[in-house]
């Protein structure tokens, strides 16, 4: 596999570089300002002397025609292919769309004859590569525009796994785009289970971050880390110098919070902040003001030094109440709750709390390599390959290649699990 730059450089020495064969999925909130990550790595194709193929379901040609010609003007514009589904689509053929094709144009667009209609979409994106140069990248612009327009999640998802392992093995580089509040955790885990590369993009307190959620084959962990990134004459910059004074702050608050034996609220409550702001602040999303930061330090009793050195409160162990794990707000989805425990560089830890007569489709994990899970408590039946079996109070399940496709608790009572699973890359001692 060859390297491929992102057009980014920040992003390339974050993530050591796009690789040929790289599926990128980018998981987006609103605001992120993705449209200036699909230019650049169209302008670095481009660049390279790469056809560019870019699938719009969510973006009209009228606005990407603008971009193209503005931003990227001095590029050959015979590389550039743009398969508008956005028009017959989201657009439903609506005058003022269609009056873009009655003046000519210096690009080639190809639009969408029935993008509703899934065979005849595959049809013309494969006439579209068979009339390119070799070297093809490709942008979709919205997997979140295809759910939409096809009706269901199932049909983008049959999609999706049918085109990733071929753009793979073409040893191509394709960026794909997720809203990632407008899918069920099912997806977005079924996607993350397929592909390379998973990158978020959101946004806090009008800050902007990114961080990588899985890097197939990379070692550098700090990816893994929320890191800013600021936009300067629609150009990206992410700052990489800050990531590790944003890490030891959150991580050094809560390790003295939970020595104190205090909950995110009651600290929130000291000092008149929100518990969601600490919440935040030690999972190193934000950076508290300096007023902010000192308030805390008062409050848990500790001079700002022992933070900003780092000083660790445990050398070898640390000690977690059950009442700080459940004091915290879960992850909800589709009734089960997901109390995160611990994240380090290289172990992931939660409890899941199943209610009674309750099934749940795909895995609550993603990205793991490895995973333990012990069945505290209750009864349950997986389903892996097919195959269901049933676990009970005080098995434990190791999970290395394939996943669960369903859990299902047929008891009559809260079934209580502990996963504890390593991150992307990093494997269990044996």
């Amino acid at each position: 596999m060859n390297r491929v730059s992102s057009g980014i450089k920040t992003l390339d020495s974050l993530i050591d570089s796009l690789y040929t064969g790289d599926n990128v999925v980018w998981e987006i909130e609103a605001g992120t300002n993705i449209e200036l990550f699909l230019e650049s790595f169209i302008r670095q194709s481009l660049d390279d002397n790469h056809c560019m193929i870019y699938i719009s379901f969510n973006r009209s040609p009228q606005s990407i025609a603008k971009d193209i010609t503005k931003n990227l003007a001095h590029f050959n514009k015979d590389l550039f292919f743009l398969f508008d589904c956005f028009t017959s689509g989201k657009g439903k053929n609506d005058n003022k769309f269609l009056k873009f094709y009655e003046t000519k144009h210096n690009l080639n667009i190809i639009k969408a004859e029935n993008p509703k209609d899934t065979d005849s979409f595959v049809k013309q994106l494969d006439l579209i590569e068979s009339n390119c140069p070799k070297n093809i990248r490709y942008i979709f612009d919205s997997l979140t525009g295809m759910q939409d327009l096809w009706g269901s999640e199932e049909r983008a998802y049959k999609f999706f796994t049918y085109l990733c392992p071929k753009l793979y093995d073409m040893e191509t580089v394709a960026y794909w785009v997720v809203e990632k509040d407008a899918h069920s955790q099912k997806f977005k885990a079924n996607l993350r289970h397929i592909t390379q590369l998973v990158l978020e993009l959101y946004k806090r307190r009008d800050k902007l971050y990114i961080r990588a959620i899985k890097l197939d084959g990379r070692q550098n962990r700090e990816a893994f880390k929320p890191h800013l990134y600021e936009i300067e004459d629609n150009n990206i910059k992410i700052i990489l110098s800050k990531k590790n004074l944003i890490t030891d702050i959150g991580s050094a608050i809560r390790e003295f919070r939970i020595k104190r034996g205090i909950s995110q609220k009651e600290l929130a409550d000291r000092v008149d902040l929100t518990a969601s702001f600490i919440s935040q602040l030690e999972n190193n999303q934000i950076v508290p003001s300096l007023n902010s930061f000192l308030q805390i330090c008062d409050a848990l009793k500790i001079s700002p030094s022992e933070i900003l050195e780092n000083k660790k409160l445990f050398s070898d162990h640390l000690i977690i109440r059950a009442k700080e794990i459940f004091s915290n707000k879960p992850d909800v989805s589709n009734g089960i709750e997901i109390y995160n425990i611990q994240q380090e560089e290289t172990l992931s830890s939660k409890i899941i709390l199943l209610p009674p007569e309750t099934t749940f489709g795909g895995h609550f994990s993603v990205n793991t390599p490895e995973e333990l899970i012990y069945i505290i408590s209750g009864k349950l039946n997986i389903t892996i390959k097919g195959k269901t079996e049933q676990l009970l109070e005080g098995d434990i399940l190791y999970l290395k290649e394939n996943l669960p496709s369903e859990w299902k608790n047929e008891g009559g009572e809260i079934a209580k699990l502990l996963s504890v699973s390593t991150i992307q890359g990093i494997r269990l001692t044996r």
